[in-house]
């Protein structure tokens, strides 16, 4: 049975290929393994050893510390976003808008939200 540890962990790489448009064959080969091992890591099926997890981090451009938070079961809209695919795939979306138009997209949303 996989430790709760290493599926959240797992989810947070999931949630952040998604939200950086990697596939899971993507992120495999640019650490040198099978995408079927970056399915098992994502799962929490099989454990992310801790070169392995520096890898992954660097690759998908955050810090290993990223794939911990909301473990202590702190919750904030961060951990959200980056666990539901609509959300990783509209901020994927956003930025390939040129940055004079995402600055008036980003004061219209927060008009909008208002």
């Amino acid at each position: 049975m996989p430790h709760p540890v290493d599926i959240h962990v797992g989810k947070r790489i999931r949630g952040r290929r998604w939200l950086v448009g990697k596939t899971q064959q993507e992120l495999a080969s640019k650490v040198g393994i099978k995408f079927q091992q970056i399915q098992k890591y994502e799962t929490g099926a099989n454990r992310v050893s801790a070169s392995r997890l520096w890898e992954i981090a660097d690759v998908l451009g955050v810090d290993v510390v990223h794939f911990f938070a909301g473990l202590n079961g702190s919750k904030n809209i961060t951990d959200d976003i980056v666990i539901v695919k609509e959300a990783a795939e509209l901020v994927r979306i956003y930025y390939r808008i040129p940055e004079k138009q995402r600055t008036q997209l980003s004061s219209l949303a927060k008009a909008l939200a208002a």
